[in-house]
């Protein structure tokens, strides 16, 4: 059985531009893995359109092949670099992985 995997961040700062910036970053960052980590189904980042005060600034939704490939993503030294580089812009993250 597929997973979609969701994470949603709150950007570091105060700065609109930077977190524009930062927003473009992960974006690019993330959806560059798909075809070079194997089980990614399907990958998309969106930014919050409505809001603000109150919701999430940026999403994540992938969907995997299973559990296992979710795991193995997760664990890919190529989203390891990729994450490293998203806590270094976020103050928040929530995640949730169900099945599809």
């Amino acid at each position: 059985m597929a997973i979609k995997h969701i994470v949603m961040w709150t950007l570091a700062g105060d700065d609109d531009a930077a977190k524009a910036d930062a927003a473009n970053e992960i974006a690019a960052r993330l959806e560059a893995l798909v075809g070079r980590i194997a089980g990614i189904q399907s990958l998309e980042v969106a930014r919050n359109a409505a809001f603000d005060d109150v919701n999430y600034d940026l999403a994540l939704i992938s969907v995997h092949d299973d559990v296992a490939a979710l795991k193995a993503y997760q664990v890919h030294p190529e989203h390891a670099e990729v994450a490293a580089y998203i806590r270094s812009v976020v103050a928040q993250r929530a995640s949730i992985d169900l099945e599809v």
